[in-house]
C-alpha cells in the first residue's frame, strides 16, 4: 500500500484552523487593511495640501544615493526640458498607488512622516490630466531632495532640443537669427531692384528679423510666457 504524501497547504490551513476561527481571521484582516488605508488617506491628504516642508529626517543608511539631487541639479533639467518643479498641492493629475506605496515603505524604514512634497513634470501636469514622466521628491535638508516616484511615459526624445529657444533669450535670438536667414535665402532675387547686392540682402535680412523678432514678442506677451530660466518653479500656469 502506497504512501499519501503531504499536502502543504492543507497542513498549514490545518494549523491555522486550530489557532484562530475564519471569524475571528477575517476581522483582524479587516482591521489590518483599515489601518493601512487610513495611512494612505493621511499620505494623500498630504500631497494635495502641500504642507511645506525644509526637510525631512531620514535615516543615511537606507538612502539610495542614486536617488539623491540638489536644488541644482533639479534646476538644470527644468530649465533644459521646460519642466516645473512645484509643491505637490499643484499637481492636478492623479498620483499612482505605487507613488503611495512608496512613501508608505520610506516612513516605515526611516521611522518617520514624510512632508514638503514637491513634484518636476511639464507645466500641462499641473493643469490637465496627462502622463508624461512626472517625479515626486521629498526634502531632506540643506536643498537636497529625495527622489520616491517616478511615473508616466518618457519625455518625447526631442523635447530638450525642442524646447532649447525657450531656454532663455539668447537662445530665441539666435533661433531668430537662423530662421531670418533662412526666409531671406528664399526671396527671389531682383525683387526689389535689377541687382541682388549683398546691401540689398543684408536690408531685407534685418527686415525679416525684425518682422520675425516683432511677431515673437507680440505673441509672447499675448499668451503671458516666458523663459525657461524664469519659470522653472512659477506657480502659474501661463508662464
Amino acid at each position: 500500500m502506497a504512501l499519501q504524501g503531504t499536502h502543504i497547504p492543507d497542513k498549514i490551513l490545518e494549523s491555522r484552523n486550530k489557532r484562530i476561527s475564519e471569524e475571528h481571521l477575517l476581522k483582524e484582516v479587516q482591521e489590518v487593511l483599515e489601518r493601512e488605508q487610513v495611512q494612505e488617506d493621511l499620505i494623500l491628504q498630504k500631497l494635495k495640501q502641500g504642507i511645506e516642508a525644509e526637510t525631512n529626517v531620514l535615516q543615511l543608511e537606507f538612502l539610495e544615493t542614486s536617488k539623491i539631487y540638489h536644488l541644482t541639479d533639479i534646476e538644470r533639467i527644468c530649465i533644459d526640458y521646460r519642466l516645473r518643479f512645484l509643491n505637490s498641492s499643484y499637481f492636478k493629475a492623479e498620483l499612482p498607488y505605487e507613488a503611495i506605496s512608496k512613501i508608505k515603505h520610506l516612513e516605515k524604514i526611516h521611522s518617520t512622516k514624510l512632508e514638503g512634497f514637491k513634484i518636476m513634470a511639464p507645466a500641462k501636469l499641473f493643469k490637465l490630466e496627462n502622463a508624461d514622466d512626472p517625479l515626486l521628491f521629498a526634502p531632506i535638508g540643506n536643498q537636497y531632495y529625495y527622489l520616491i516616484h517616478s511615473w508616466g511615459k518618457d519625455l518625447h526624445p526631442f523635447r530638450k532640443l525642442m524646447m532649447w529657444p525657450f531656454k532663455q533669450i539668447e537662445n530665441l535670438v539666435v533661433l531668430l537669427l537662423i530662421v531670418s536667414l533662412a526666409f531671406t535665402s528664399v526671396v527671389p532675387p531682383g525683387m526689389f531692384g535689377q541687382h541682388h547686392t549683398t546691401a540689398e540682402f543684408l536690408i531685407i535680412y534685418l527686415f525679416m528679423f525684425k518682422w520675425l523678432a516683432g511677431m515673437t514678442i507680440f505673441f509672447g506677451f499675448k499668451k503671458g510666457k516666458n523663459f525657461s530660466e524664469a519659470i522653472w518653479r512659477s506657480k502659474f500656469y501661463n508662464a
